[in-house]
């Protein structure tokens, strides 16, 4: 009797931006072993130098891109300024680097506004963050009485999949996406009709949002991460291809 043909291992397919990506595909490599990765970030980040609305006495980060905002902006608004609130711990760490003394909320953007108000902040506070932000940081500190404003600092440019991408997604290979944010899901959506592909796709969603956007994929499964960080999403991803290399 002839041997049966094992199905192939599934791929990854990673679609965030550049850095983050190429962080999280050595940390895929890491815990799985050989395994196909394709990086195709779906998005880059634009920097910006918008005016600032106030002299803050701490800022607040939403994300690690948020800070490299901070790191390029040469405004007089901002200089003295050593606090910082972190919504996690990379994010923290990246607000270290900058020379900021960071704490973190270790956690989502509900956290994070949790932990400033039970720390009894005075404030004001500045929110540097992206063109598209969850949670309404600011708004709802200042809805609290703690005086808090935010400057957009950064827009996350849609680009398409790349060639080696496309070529992925055409194989009929199963496919992992680790999906990180409910745009990210949004935009990969866009460029499979573009593209005119309905490939299998197991989806690690970030969080219930970014299931809810991937949900229009449609993905072949879906799972959530049990936290809205990276660690927990490698997770998801180890469970996905774990669940492939048994089927």
């Amino acid at each position: 009797m002839a041997p049966q043909s094992r199905a192939p291992l599934p791929a990854v397919l990673l679609t965030r931006p550049e850095a983050q990506g190429a962080r999280f595909a050595a940390a895929l490599a890491a815990a799985l072993g050989p395994v196909r990765i394709v990086t195709a970030p779906l998005m880059v980040p634009h920097y910006l130098s918008p005016a600032i609305p106030l002299r803050p006495a701490a800022l607040v980060f939403t994300s690690e891109t948020g800070v490299e905002g901070f790191r390029r902006l040469r405004a007089p608004a901002l200089e003295g300024v050593v606090r910082a609130w972190c919504v996690g711990n990379r994010t923290a760490r990246a607000a270290r680097a900058a020379g900021l003394d960071a704490r973190s909320a270790d956690g989502d953007a509900e956290a994070l506004i949790e932990a400033i108000l039970a720390a009894g902040e005075t404030g004001p506070l500045l929110h540097l963050r992206g063109e598209e932000s969850r949670g309404a940081v600011a708004a709802r500190l200042s809805a609290s009485g703690l005086m808090s404003a935010e400057a957009v600092v950064y827009d996350q440019r849609p680009q398409p999949l790349s060639p080696e991408a496309v070529t992925l997604l055409s194989e009929g290979t199963p496919v992992i996406a680790p999906l990180f944010s409910p745009r990210t899901a949004r935009l990969l959506g866009a460029e499979l009709a573009r593209a005119g592909l309905a490939p299998p796709l197991r989806v690690a969603a970030m969080s219930a949002a970014v299931a809810e956007a991937a949900a229009a994929l449609p993905p072949h499964r879906l799972r959530i991460a049990e936290r809205p960080d990276a660690e927990a999403l490698l997770e998801v991803v180890k469970a996905l291809f774990d669940a492939e290399a048994e089927a």
